[in-house]
């Protein structure tokens, strides 16, 4: 008998504070099947599917067979999610390379397209993960109110409520939860970020040192080098102390 979803507290994040939003460049496009007319909308949508679940999707790791079936309107589009989270690709890229609690927090990224709420909901789908598998714990996020309120069955998950009220953005997905974590990162050999070059920097014009800044002769006053007499080196032993001392 599995065992149910255990109870977790939402946090209140970015993605459940409704507001008002000004469409812009940072508005996530969504891609549904509700108003494609053309083929090559249709190609836009599958390709905003695989940047989603895949980040990239080589020529090798695309499901020609998902594809012509969204295409002849066989399934819908979260049947191709399911479908894309089934693949070899997804298993060998995501799941066999993480652990449960990370495969669930990629997943949730993903497929509901937020962050998890906290660590209390990735040990309650690791259980899910544990108890119905791989290919339960899909059909679970699929199926979920949460899924189908903001999804449905014919639009393509993305970040949701990437923009925030001060102007500021929250990083995507890929950059915040790499595919790799830390310990296969160091098992695989991955380079370390090694800067060979001085970095250069832009001043404003305004805050550049003007004539007769003091900044300017800095170079000129460290070229001088020390001046003043040098520290004596006496042994405590030459010292006469009788002498030394001050008489009253």
């Amino acid at each position: 008998m599995p065992i149910p979803l255990l109870e977790y507290i939402p946090s209140s994040q970015n993605t459940r504070v409704k507001g008002y939003e000004v469409p812009g460049d940072e508005q996530p496009r969504i891609f549904s099947t509700d108003n494609l007319l053309s083929s090559s909308q249709i190609t836009d949508l599958i390709e905003a599917a695989y940047r989603q679940i895949f980040f990239h999707a080589f020529a090798s790791d695309r499901e020609k067979f998902l594809e012509s079936q969204l295409r002849s309107g066989q399934i819908t589009v979260r049947d191709f999610i399911r479908g894309l989270c089934l693949s070899n690709t997804f298993t060998n890229s995501f799941y066999n390379l993480n652990s449960n609690y990370r495969f669930a927090e990629h997943c949730v990224q993903k497929v509901l397209g937020r962050d998890v709420y906290n660590e209390a909901e990735k040990i309650a789908w690791s259980i899910v993960i544990a108890t119905k598998g791989r290919a339960g714990f899909i059909n679970d996020l699929l199926n979920s109110d949460e899924y189908l309120e903001n999804f449905g069955d014919n639009i393509v998950p993305f970040q949701r409520r990437r923009v925030l009220p001060s102007g500021a953005s929250e990083l995507p997905f890929n950059i915040k939860s790499p595919r790799y974590d830390a310990y296969h990162r160091r098992q695989l050999g991955f380079p370390k970020a090694s800067w060979q070059a001085a970095v250069r920097g832009y001043k404003a014009q305004e805050k550049q040192p003007k004539a007769g800044d003091p900044s300017l002769y800095l170079s000129m006053a460290k070229s001088l080098g020390s001046v003043g007499n040098q520290p004596q080196s006496i042994s405590a032993y030459n010292l006469d102390y009788l002498n030394l001392v001050p008489r009253r």
